[in-house]
């Protein structure tokens, strides 16, 4: 019994630390997709065998995200695996992990607003009326940012309530968060 108790545990930790996350939403940023005390799963091995999509919600590291000098994850095998485990029992630095949709990728010209007040992606406006919280106009903040390499322009569906990318504007990195800080993608809601 001790050893399978042990072995679920290894188990356990490396499933959560390098497949498959769970994370609680606590905040209405990305209402109505996400709704406060939602929880997601977040596939950790897509980006491995995929580029991130502009559309994808992805869950990041906010720990430095806005400085482009910081590198906030950790690619050591043993450090992670170790973070991993730490965090099951609740101990560790969580980090401060933030969730959000993915405008634009690395090159591309992100602006805001066109003459019908959308956000436009190398001069192509978004439909954002599928995500888009009712009510809320695509932003109330003008801005135009060619986004740099490895880095993301990301905001909330929520925008009115959002803190993302247009709220750091002035920062190092102009508001864009590295793709290194990517945790993963987003991709079911299992609770409630």
């Amino acid at each position: 019994f001790p050893i399978l108790v042990v072995v679920a545990l290894l188990l356990a930790v490396i499933i959560k630390t390098y497949a498959i996350q769970a994370f609680f939403i606590p905040s209405g940023s990305m209402q109505n997709t996400l709704e406060i005390n939602d929880r997601v799963l977040v596939n950790k091995l897509v980006y491995d065998t995929r580029s991130i999509h502009r559309g994808d919600i992805v869950v990041f590291n906010g720990d430095g995200s806005w400085d482009p000098g910081t590198v906030p994850a950790s690619e050591n095998f043993l450090a992670k695996f170790y973070d991993g485990f730490a965090s099951m029992f609740g101990f560790g630095h969580p980090g401060d992990i933030l969730i959000k949709r993915v405008i634009g990728l690395p090159g591309d010209e992100v602006a805001c607003c066109d003459a019908q007040g959308r956000v436009t992606v190398n001069g192509v406006a978004l439909n954002e009326g599928s995500y888009l919280y009712p009510g809320n106009v695509p932003s109330e903040v003008r801005f135009s940012i060619q986004v740099p390499p490895g880095r993301l322009w990301v905001m909330g569906d929520h925008r009115l309530i959002s803190d993302d990318s247009r709220d750091h504007l002035g920062d190092p990195g102009g508001g864009t968060v590295p793709e290194s800080a990517v945790v993963g993608r987003a991709f079911v809601i299992i609770w409630p």
